[in-house]
């Protein structure tokens, strides 16, 4: 940035000035964690170990929807090498979580909500790894199951099985600017196409993992995480401690793409370590991390665009139902994100959206690499192609009359007044499809 661009007058900045602050800025450096990395020398979660190390599974729920009646562990505190069953009773702060919503328990009580397969029962805790399977299929379970709703269409519907008490759609996103139906009815070219997307696993190498001790009264938990302040926050809640006594330490993360934004092992780590006075570890199998870790959000997108007889835009109507699963994580910002793109890097005189995130009975969707923008810009990059193929253009050139310049204005009513470089890729994207003599169009 040169000082005329911040509204002063000056000379262009065409080189890194030398100085303290100026080591780093441009300049090529080795990653800091690379070697170890490639090495093999990286301590990840998985591979601290701590002396009277006591180990930790969970028992998960086998229905996606029910009511928990009834929880006995006797059949497993009578195992040899069992040190402890934990179940939702033994917490003793809050007994919820959530980044957005506190809309998840740590674990199901008993007369509590089950809303997905996975849901954390209880909490076993042993002297190894063996004696942790044997004890889990000890435990008796006891359901009384509900009917679930696995759509996010027909969650909305009247008369759907409510997944939480406030009702199935967790919030919703409105955008409006212009007279869209005015538009419509005025254009030469109208298109309307459905477009949906799958769920998505982050399938990170490295599955969730920690290690929780209590050290002079401090709880530390050292644990494969994106998000270590809240975890922080959401360890101390549910324990009922000050946060001035939960260090939260993040192990080298081996991969989480927003997947680990989340709560995972953090905070039953933490009960247990606090509750028994032992290190204890705790590392999901590859299952149990595509059971109980959070997804990509499955997408229903239904799309209108119209344009006059040159292509150019004159309005965009999309509704976008996304599936947030069991628990809110991060879908309200994920979908609001959504609406606020859905238009996608094109100018549009009229438009309304409507984005909805939505409750199931599917595992939990959270953030993921684009957080809500991948699934939109598949459903707007096919609108224009099908438009330039209604218009008689290519698709080069429906982009290069639509798209975002200095000054345009974006359907929440921002203007653009600097670096905005969609034109110039355009350009170089098909002059290099020229090069490569795969565009055979216009120059």
């Amino acid at each position: 940035m040169n000082s005329e661009s911040r509204g002063g007058k000056g000379p262009e900045l065409t080189s890194f000035p030398e100085g303290p602050g100026f080591r780093v800025v441009g300049r090529s450096l080795p990653r800091v964690d690379g070697t170890a990395k490639v090495t093999g020398g990286a301590r990840f979660a998985a591979d601290c170990k701590l002396p009277g190390m006591l180990f930790a599974r969970v028992l998960r729920s086998t229905v996606p929807h029910a009511v928990l009646r009834r929880l006995d562990a006797a059949g497993a505190l009578s195992l040899p090498g069992v040190a402890a069953v934990f179940t939702a009773a033994d917490i003793p702060g809050n007994n919820a979580v959530g980044i957005i919503v506190k809309d998840e328990p740590v674990l199901v009580e008993t007369g509590g909500r089950i809303r997905r397969i996975g849901d954390p029962l209880a909490l076993v805790v042993g002297e190894s790894e063996a004696v942790l399977e044997a004890a889990l299929a000890k435990i008796k379970v006891e359901y009384e199951e509900l009917p679930p709703v696995f759509s996010p269409l027909e969650a909305m519907r009247e008369g759907a099985p409510q997944i939480h008490e406030k009702g199935n759609v967790q919030s919703v996103t409105r955008i409006k600017k212009g007279d869209v139906e005015a538009a419509l009815a005025q254009a030469k070219f109208v298109v309307t196409h459905r477009y949906t997307t799958q769920m998505v696993e982050h399938a990170y190498l490295e599955t969730e993992a920690g290690v929780a001790a209590v050290e002079n009264g401090l709880l530390v938990i050292w644990v494969s995480t994106q998000n270590p302040h809240y975890d922080r926050r959401e360890v101390a809640r549910v324990l009922n401690l000050g946060q001035h006594r939960v260090r939260i330490v993040q192990a080298p993360t081996g991969g989480g793409f927003g997947g680990k934004l989340d709560i995972s092992v953090q905070c039953l780590l933490g009960l247990a370590a606090w509750k028994t006075g032992r290190p204890v570890k705790m590392c999901y199998r590859r299952e149990e991390s595509m059971i109980a870790s959070t997804k990509r959000h499955p997408f229903v997108i239904d799309y209108t665009s119209a344009c006059d007889g040159e292509g150019r835009l004159l309005a965009v109507k999309v509704r976008i139902v996304g599936d947030t699963g069991a628990y809110a994580s991060y879908g309200p910002p994920t979908l609001k994100r959504a609406a606020v793109h859905a238009t996608g890097p094109y100018e549009v005189p009229n438009v309304f959206i409507e984005s909805f995130c939505v409750y199931t009975n599917n595992p939990p969707a959270g953030a993921m690499r684009g957080f809500g923008v991948p699934q939109i810009a598949f459903a707007h990059e096919s609108q224009m192609d099908l438009l330039a193929e209604a218009v008689g253009c290519d698709p080069f050139t429906i982009r290069l009359r639509n798209c975002y310049r200095t000054g345009s204005v974006t359907a929440t009513g921002q203007r653009l007044t600097a670096s905005v470089g969609i034109e110039e890729t355009i350009l170089r994207a098909r002059a290099r499809a020229q090069e490569l003599g795969i565009w055979r169009g216009e120059p």
